[in-house]
């Protein structure tokens, strides 16, 4: 087994060669594009039995919870990380997006830990923690003060060599739900330094019958797709399995219009349960299967 030290260097090596993918291309909608799965459901086993069960689904990589609950807690990172990289390495996979805590640089979150321990791991992207507005306060106002937050973040990223992607999210609460307040604040930065996280789930609530237009807003700078799927339950969107829901197929087609070839990542939030219970990962592991199907239909 590689110490840490040593795999960092590997890995550092490696991913000084490589720049950032570029966003979009020409003939990007005739290519397959590199499915993940964000192991947020899994959460819990052995960082070798994740890898074993993503080798087995068919993914080219995974999205991983580095944060508090996470496979990996902040406080733990230049230790926990280079052993789960290892353990995925091990069965041929990649960490194509960390999910973080991080929405600014402060200590808190331990952003510069996190982000160049990352870097040197070949680790290109990062989820960024949502910003939320504040009740009884201008929205203007509070998103100038996010604009300057942003500004730091993304040039500590950019020093680093990594790609902050933002999700949107549904709901009052959020920073970019409507996509545009986030968007706004995105045009101060190149694609390349600042991206989405693109929700296929939150856009159809936010947008209902608009949320092509919502696409279009955002479509210039997709670092990822993210796939999953709700039903309405009353007023409230509740998580089910892909392709049972409001998300349609033709996402995929919109999103092949835009110009956006992948990475694509499909979420499994669904689901109630321990991973402590040996029936709920079997549950975990064929839902995850069933979903990565009709995924896969729904490219194809």
């Amino acid at each position: 087994m590689l110490s840490r030290r040593a795999l960092l260097r590997n890995a550092a090596g490696l991913a000084g060669a490589a720049a950032f993918s570029p966003l979009l291309g020409a003939d990007a909608s005739r290519k397959a594009p590199e499915f993940s799965v964000f192991t947020k459901h899994l959460v819990g086993l052995p960082f070798a039995r994740v890898a074993d069960i993503v080798a087995e689904l068919g993914f080219a990589g995974v999205e991983a919870p580095v944060r508090k609950g996470g496979h990996v807690e902040p406080t733990a990172v230049e230790d926990g990380l280079p052993r789960l990289v290892e353990a995925l390495r091990a069965r041929g996979l990649a960490i194509t997006m960390l999910t973080t805590d991080i929405n600014a640089v402060d200590q808190s979150s331990r952003t510069e830990q996190v982000l160049r321990t990352a870097r040197a791991l070949g680790i290109r992207r990062f989820r960024m923690k949502w910003y939320a507005y504040e009740p009884g306060r201008s929205h203007w106002t509070q998103l100038e003060e996010i604009r300057s937050r942003l500004k730091d973040l993304v040039a500590l990223a950019r020093e680093v060599g990594i790609q902050p992607c933002y999700q949107n999210h549904s709901g009052a609460k959020y920073v970019g739900a409507g996509i545009w307040d986030m968007a706004t604040l995105m045009r101060d930065h190149p694609a390349a330094d600042l991206a989405w996280a693109f929700d296929l789930f939150h856009v159809t609530v936010e947008g209902g019958l608009s949320w092509p237009n919502e696409l279009k807003l955002a479509s210039e700078r997709i670092g990822m797709a993210y796939f999953k799927d709700f039903a309405w339950k009353g007023r409230v969107p509740e998580g089910c399995p892909l392709g049972a829901g409001q998300v349609a197929p033709e996402s995929v087609s919109r999103l092949r219009e835009a110009g956006f070839a992948g990475p694509v990542c499909l979420h499994v939030e669904y689901l109630k349960g321990s991973v402590s219970d040996s029936s709920h990962v079997k549950e975990a592991v064929e839902a995850t299967r069933r979903d990565f199907e009709v995924l896969r239909r729904w490219w194809s």
